[in-house]
């Protein structure tokens, strides 16, 4: 789930706000993008808050606002890297832990960001425990109606495939029964707010088989799209996490997408480890 969303999410960031870049999107390379000095293989904020969330999860901390502002600002000081809002970047660099991060922080976004790190929450093993816990989550920095939904939205899709809950046609159906508005395809440009990169990742999962056709449909959205297709693993990252918890979905992303993601620190081995830490708590009881 994780190293699909890095790749998805470094594939992405090539292309994100630049429709100009759409003629490279054939899988044949990370790209550079042409106003943003992201070196291509580099996955952005998108995977390094999910990594901060995945770790409270694996090591089954108290799931409280204290625990997961100090995970997000460990996850940045250890290695600190571009990606985030302008904005959000200086916070992070300006403040020591997670007590100053709630404290200081304007939780009244309705932007993607909460949805973007939402995807290993669908680990969880009930649909009650994966909202509480999103809900949580979500309303450090997001304490919106469409930053919440969408997060939680996010988390279900994983959950969903996951729990192999369902056939890959009605996930639009099972998210219906928690939160509505998801169910309608979405066409479009993906723009800033949560909700329309989830949609777009719902819309992607539900009408691609493969993992490459699913990466290269969310970036041919435009727009936010290294975050749409990392929910696809959490549209580029949302869809590819839950697309890589999919048995409908062929596992073929091109192996050199897979060697050519960064590999430092907390990179693509540091990834695959986690990845399956977290997977060996499916069907567990945690809290």
């Amino acid at each position: 789930m994780l190293l699909e969303l890095a790749i998805a999410d470094a594939y992405g960031a090539g292309f994100e706000y630049a429709d100009e870049m759409i003629v490279n999107n054939d899988l044949s390379r990370y790209v550079e993008h042409p106003r943003f000095r992201l070196i291509p293989g580099t996955y952005t904020d998108d995977t390094q808050m999910s990594i901060a969330i995945a770790e409270v999860i694996v090591a089954q901390a108290p799931w409280t606002p204290e625990v997961l502002a100090d995970s997000f600002v460990r996850a940045f000081k250890r290695d600190p890297r571009e990606g985030y809002a302008r904005n959000f970047y200086h916070f992070l660099v300006g403040i020591q832990d997670g007590q100053e991060f709630l404290s200081r922080i304007r939780p009244d976004s309705d932007e993607s960001g909460a949805a973007m790190r939402a995807a290993p929450i669908g680990i969880y093993p009930t649909v009650e425990k994966v909202i509480e816990a999103t809900t949580i989550q979500a309303a450090i920095t997001h304490n919106t109606p469409d930053g919440i939904n969408a997060a939680v939205a996010a988390a279900l899709m994983s959950h969903y495939f996951i729990y192999r809950l369902g056939a890959k046609r009605k996930l639009g159906q099972f998210l219906e029964g928690y939160v509505s508005g998801w169910s309608k395809p979405w066409e479009g440009k993906v723009k800033s707010k949560g909700w329309m990169s989830v949609r777009a990742a719902i819309t992607a999962v539900m009408r691609n088989d493969t993992m490459s056709e699913l990466l290269q449909n969310c970036i041919a959205f435009t727009g936010d799209v290294d975050t749409v297709a990392a929910m696809s693993t959490t549209s580029y990252a949302y869809a590819l996490a839950a697309g890589s918890c999919s048995q409908e979905i062929r596992q073929d992303i091109p192996n050199h997408l897979l060697t050519g993601l960064e590999n430092g620190a907390y990179g693509r081995g540091y990834l695959m480890d986690l990845d399956k830490q977290l997977m060996s708590l499916v069907n567990k009881k945690i809290s």
